[in-house]
């Protein structure tokens, strides 16, 4: 992962979206080895420090920042100080968010850089893994602690609803810079056997598109999944397959699969790209490779901005 400087037209053009996107941190893995136990807080640093130079607009972490869902107290403190270094400053955020916030956002209701109490430069928007999926009577993870702090903005998190397997319905957070717009639908972690189950009864997963509305056409949304679960089939109902998601998305980012495959690969009308884990985790194949994160570049066509 060679940095480099952002281009000149990258800082001029004010309808050029930047985005790095990231998953499977794994924060705090091997803690208790001395050797390897600042690894993922290495690798952290780093994701960040590449945001900085190429001087994108956003980050997006597709599940795992944590490796444990109770991270230690030394885990926590660690991530929110690299957070609070790259993400808290007086840099001006380009991004409007045009969706119901307090849906996109229950909890806090409002998207981080918006808040009079906070100084926020580069926005972080992410989903829970398996690893930091919430729990217990309030449905909280350790990712909640950072949204409180104000450090990231956590989507993705659904509550089942109806009986029997449960309903979902994926809504996305519609943002803007200029006159591009970019639709980021987001699916933290639900046990596999249960979501294949749900994908496969029809009207268990709603999906919210963007209202046709003038000089908001629904063909001009750039739309961008961040989803996390099995992707290899280890068992016939324990992944998730390309063929459940609509055909009317534009980028699905996967979480979960460790092994890098970030170049992003067709699959009938969208592209799928998996960035894969940013540290190494175990002593597998597809560990070995080349860990890599990813720099997503939208723009709207100038000719016509609403297609």
């Amino acid at each position: 992962r060679t940095a480099v400087s952002p281009t000149m037209a990258a800082q001029e053009d004010p309808d050029l979206l930047r985005i790095l996107i990231a998953t499977d941190n794994h924060l705090g893995v091997h803690e208790k080895d001395q050797v390897r136990k600042d690894d993922a807080f290495i690798t952290f640093r780093e994701i960040f420090e590449i945001a900085k130079q190429q001087n994108v607009d956003a980050v997006f972490l597709g599940g795992d920042l944590f490796d444990v869902n109770k991270p230690s107290r030394e885990t926590m403190v660690r991530t929110m100080e690299i957070l609070q270094e790259y993400c808290m400053n007086d840099r001006p955020v380009q991004l409007e968010v045009l969706s119901d916030q307090t849906v996109n956002f229950p909890r806090r209701g409002v998207v981080n850089y918006e808040d009079p109490n906070l100084n926020v430069g580069l926005p972080v928007f992410m989903i829970h893994g398996n690893h930091d999926d919430p729990a217990g009577a309030e449905n909280l993870s350790a990712i909640d602690l950072l949204s409180t702090c104000g450090l990231v903005n956590y989507f993705g998190k659904h509550v089942l609803t109806g009986s029997g397997t449960g309903k979902i319905k994926i809504k996305p957070v519609l943002m803007r810079k200029g006159n591009t717009k970019l639709a980021l639908y987001g699916l933290g972690y639900i046990r596999d056997a249960r979501l294949h189950q749900m994908f496969s009864v029809k009207g268990n997963v709603e999906w919210a598109r963007p209202e046709d509305k003038p000089g908001f056409s629904s063909k001009s949304w750039f739309n961008t999944m961040l989803i996390h679960q099995n992707r290899v089939h280890h068992s016939p109902k324990n992944a998730i397959s390309e063929r459940y998601l609509p055909s009317w998305l534009d980028l699905v980012v996967w979480g979960h699969e460790h092994e890098c495959l970030v170049e992003p690969t067709e699959y009938g009308d969208f592209v799928v790209s998996q960035p894969g884990s940013s540290v190494v985790t175990s002593l597998i194949e597809g560990e070995a490779k080349q860990k890599q994160v990813m720099i997503l570049e939208v723009r709207a066509d100038k000719d016509a901005p609403d297609d």
